[in-house]
């Protein structure tokens, strides 16, 4: 149901290429616990702004999917309890937090956007890969057999 309707949202609004995504994972090894499942990464954002209109984030969508196939979609309004205002030429970079119960997996999502005429744009997220480090990982694919 919730993919039907993030399909439904995503086909009203315009899709805005001048608005650039970047990502960043970092994994976190003081906040992860590899033998309990919890795999922890930090990631940064930037949201570059390259069009000629005052824009403003309004709602998040992000899909992360671990390295077992397990779908977990988030949604919410703005990032990290903001809705910036992004003016042209510049960005907004914010610096968020993911917890898996496996040592790999990707995040992918959009941006809803809208502009000062209130015309709404979906800003894609570029899927990127979590990946812990190859000690963990090899750890913990060799309990799996």
């Amino acid at each position: 149901m919730a993919q039907q309707d993030d399909k439904k949202k995503k086909g009203n609004y315009q899709r805005n290429e001048k608005i650039i995504i970047t990502s960043r994972p970092h994994y976190v090894l003081e906040q992860s616990d590899p033998p309990h499942q919890k795999f922890v990464w930090s990631y940064d954002i930037t949201i570059l702004n390259e069009s000629d209109e005052i824009i403003q984030l309004l709602h998040r969508f992000w899909k992360i999917t671990d390295l077992s196939g397990k779908v977990e979609e988030i949604h919410g309004a703005g990032v990290i309890g903001l809705q910036p205002v992004i003016k042209p030429g510049k960005s907004f970079s914010y610096t968020s937090y993911c917890q898996l119960l496996t040592p790999q997996g990707t995040m992918e999502g959009f941006y809803e956007i809208q502009n000062l005429d209130e015309v709404m744009y979906i800003a894609e997220i570029p899927k990127f890969v979590l990946t812990a480090p190859t000690a963990i990982t090899k750890t913990y694919r060799s309990r799996l057999h």
